[in-house]
């Protein structure tokens, strides 16, 4: 059997021998919108709860919009014009209007990735900025949360009289779904903020998983900092697997938020009657493989569904390397993924650590086999598990000492699949 698996910008196909019991999971989606510019624009006018963005709009003189960064296909190109234009036809200057990528801690986005974007016109016509997290001057004081995460937000986004998000919802590895409060922090927040949500208390939290917000700790606190940020309004979407838009959500940021999450949930969600003895997956492909580090988001949506003592291959491109210095760094400190933990869990957390925390909670109990051709061969032998020339050699090291009748689950977009094993199976 041939399968396409999402990887780089052309794709990765692989052969997958005869006589085995493969279990193809597709990403899912609701099916495309007939015509998504009707449905942003009926969104913004009447949206699912609070009042319409113009209204909104009516009553400020400046705004704020936070948007992904390049690691993100948010259709912006569609999302943004109506609702500038809205902005613009309420009384508010296009001159009054800050953009703002939100970074988080990842790089700021290039002259070129912002014209990719937002599209040429709005490039060069709007005010568009990148957050700096580690720029603490250029952020404002808010206070602390109930469970004491100090509060600094983007001075830039908060001094606008309205203060929206515009995005899109899908699966995330530790905050149940993307989009809305996310957009806030980490999105625009001081890396003080965004290493405190990021630490092993939230971190190693069971419920901090994809695909659930119930009683998901990092979610609640995302919702308490967006609250003391004043989030006004937010526009997400979601989309389908080929990228077209399926779903349409707007106005006050929390109950549409949780709208938006129940609708993603309800399309995207395979059920399992039993844990895959193995599984392929991938990071979804180009931009989402383009680092090492958004890589591991398809390990840990394929860690949902693999036995203990199973193994994960995963393919991906990473073009751009490992991702961070930070990151980088930590991972040629060489240390397995137990010492590694153990070092982080009481040490003042460091940029990026978190994603490694997730990769070795994994690590610990399955084998990963990796493909990732664009990452320096130095890093190669520091990876937790085996890292292979190509993905023919991976394959065969996943299949190797496998029984005959072992089920073997392909995730072809790994992180756009929502899987998970049914509750009423017995524990293995």
């Amino acid at each position: 059997m041939r399968i396409g698996m999402a990887f780089g910008r052309k794709g990765l196909t692989l052969d997958l021998p005869d006589g085995r019991n493969w279990q193809v999971l597709e990403a899912r989606s609701a099916p495309p919108l007939h015509n998504p510019d009707a449905a942003i624009a009926a969104a913004l006018d009447a949206p699912f709860a609070g009042p319409p963005l113009a209204k909104l709009a009516r009553a400020a003189k400046s705004a704020a919009i936070s948007v992904c960064d390049i690691t993100r296909p948010v259709p912006y190109r569609t999302m943004l014009p109506p609702l500038l234009h809205r902005l613009e036809a309420s009384g508010i200057a296009r001159e009054a209007i800050t953009i703002l990528i939100a970074t988080g801690l990842h790089r700021p986005a290039t002259d070129a990735e912002i014209v990719e974007i937002l599209g040429a016109n709005i490039a060069a016509s709007c005010r568009v900025v990148n957050h700096r997290a580690r720029e603490l001057a250029e952020h404002r004081w808010l206070g602390t949360t109930k469970s004491g995460t100090p509060v600094y937000i983007d001075e830039r986004f908060l001094a606008a009289d309205l203060h929206i998000t515009c995005g899109l919802v899908e699966p995330h590895l530790m905050l149940g779904f993307s989009g809305g409060r996310k957009l806030i922090v980490p999105g625009v927040a001081y890396q003080d903020t965004i290493r405190r949500i990021h630490s092993p208390a939230f971190i190693r939290d069971p419920r901090a998983i994809e695909g659930s917000i119930a009683a998901n700790p990092t979610h609640a606190e995302l919702l308490e900092i967006a609250r003391m940020a004043r989030h006004d309004f937010m526009l997400d979407v979601a989309i389908t697997r080929d990228r077209r838009i399926s779903g349409v959500f707007a106005g006050t940021p929390e109950p549409t938020h949780a709208e938006a999450t129940r609708f993603v949930s309800a399309a995207m969600r395979h059920e399992l009657a039993a844990p895959a003895d193995a599984v392929i997956t991938s990071s979804a492909g180009y931009p989402l493989d383009l680092t090492l580090y958004q890589t591991i988001k398809g390990v840990t949506a394929a860690a949902r569904i693999v036995k203990p003592g199973g193994k994960i291959m995963v393919v991906s491109a990473c073009e751009e390397g490992a991702g961070s210095a930070e990151f980088s760094g930590m991972i040629r400190d060489g240390l397995t993924d137990t010492a590694f933990l153990d070092r982080i869990e009481h040490a003042p957390v460091i940029p990026d650590q978190w994603q490694l925390e997730k990769l070795a909670l994994v690590s610990r109990s399955v084998e990963v086999l990796w493909y990732v051709p664009g990452l320096p061969r130095d890093f190669w032998p520091l990876l937790w598990g085996r890292a292979f020339e190509s993905a023919e050699s991976a394959l065969a090291a996943l299949l190797d000492g496998l029984p005959p009748d072992a089920t073997i689950a392909v995730m072809p977009e790994g992180p756009y699949v929502l899987a998970d094993v049914s509750a009423s199976t017995p524990p293995a």
